[in-house]
């Protein structure tokens, strides 16, 4: 599956904070109180599950940082 340019800045800027913050695919996922595989398979890129802004808002919970972390300065 083709991600779009915004789909695949978030998953590597949510990819790069949980690594910042030594967390692994399944503690970031079960911080969001999500399924364990939850975050691989976002990461995966031939997977369909991608963040949504419900996620992003838990994602910004559990690392403790603002949803705007997530998303680009201008339009891509």
């Amino acid at each position: 599956m083709l991600l779009s340019p915004i789909e695949k800045y978030i998953v590597e800027k949510v990819r790069e904070k949980r690594k910042s913050l030594g967390l692994s695919q399944m503690a970031l996922s079960q911080k969001m109180e999500m399924t364990d595989t939850f975050v691989s398979h976002v990461e995966a890129p031939s997977r369909r599950a991608k963040y949504n802004i419900n996620h992003l808002n838990a994602l910004a919970k559990a690392l403790d940082c603002s949803p705007k972390d997530f998303l680009p300065e201008y339009p891509l």
